[in-house]
């Protein structure tokens, strides 16, 4: 049980209704700000507006998904107003407390760090990771057959990446009977891929592997799909990159070639919310419930 533990949850999506549920669940006292449209009622949840006075006694808070811009933004669908998270909130915090997010961008990182306050990214954890790659790949085909006049089977597909995501989309891809080219950076990889009965090759090998493909998945956060590699696609090619924004795809030249090339960035929010949502309410209630006992503890 969470009974004690002052949680604040600042912005969010859907997914956030589920780890707004399990917290009420277990008995935590949570103040939401930046929900003042939504429309559930929960026991034990007040609604807030962000405020030093409101922080200032919070055990935790609980961020978006993606945390906040680099301005200090926290988005929210369930809010019109502007949420700006400053430093002076943070300071704000018992120095016991700690922000939990998805991923922390530069700001988010210098503003906790400044103020010695634990920031943790779920999104590094290989759990969380892994978990969020089922909904992320069930989009990912989703996208592809809403965009395409042809089957997945017997498709000429490439996946590059063998991360996470890289690996269960794969999966997905071959269980659908298509053909499945994988591009690795290294030979435990490449093994690992070709184990698994897929066609491997290292990506700097990249711009003579995509001649003649029907879809390519990008889960690489750099610059990959190039001009030059777009160049070698055919038109008849759909690309759907899935690494966060800005993505590794030059999707200027790819408009410019008639190419159809998708970013779709936080796709289990979009297609899965409230699995996606189930996954982070497990995680931050298990980390929380440590917190808990650690504090009672006297450590």
């Amino acid at each position: 049980m969470l009974t004690g533990l002052q949680i604040a949850l600042i912005g969010g999506d859907a997914r956030q209704l589920e780890v707004i549920r399990k917290f009420s669940e277990l008995d935590a006292s949570v103040q939401l700000i930046g929900f003042d449209n939504l429309q559930y009622a929960f026991n034990g949840i007040t609604k807030s507006t962000l405020s030093v006075e409101v922080l200032h006694t919070m055990d935790a808070i609980i961020l978006p998904p993606v945390g906040t811009d680099e301005k200090g933004c926290v988005e929210s669908i369930f809010s019109t107003s502007e949420l700006i998270l400053t430093s002076e909130h943070i300071a704000a915090l018992p120095k016991h407390a700690k922000v939990y997010t998805g991923m922390a961008k530069n700001y988010l990182k210098t503003i906790c760090s400044d103020q010695a306050i634990e920031l943790i990214e779920l999104f590094e954890r290989d759990d969380v990771a892994i978990f969020n790659s089922i909904p992320t790949a069930e989009g990912a085909l989703m996208m592809a057959i809403q965009n395409t006049d042809f089957t997945i089977h017997d498709s000429q597909c490439m996946v590059l990446g063998l991360g996470r995501t890289g690996l269960t989309l794969a999966r997905m891809l071959q269980a659908l009977g298509a053909h499945v080219k994988i591009g690795v950076h290294k030979p435990e990889q490449f093994a690992r891929a070709w184990e698994m009965g897929l066609e491997p090759f290292y990506t700097t090998e990249l711009s003579h592997q995509v001649t003649n493909i029907d879809l390519l998945f990008n889960t690489i956060p750099t610059m990959i799909v190039t001009a030059q590699i777009i160049a070698n696609i055919p038109n008849r090619a759909l690309i759907i990159d899935l690494a966060s924004k800005p993505g590794g795809t030059d999707f200027r030249f790819a408009e410019k070639r008639g190419i159809k090339a998708m970013l779709a960035p936080g796709l289990p929010g979009i297609v899965a919310p409230r699995t996606a949502g189930r996954i982070i309410a497990k995680t931050l209630s298990e980390l929380l419930m440590n917190q808990l006992m650690t504090r009672g503890n006297g450590q």
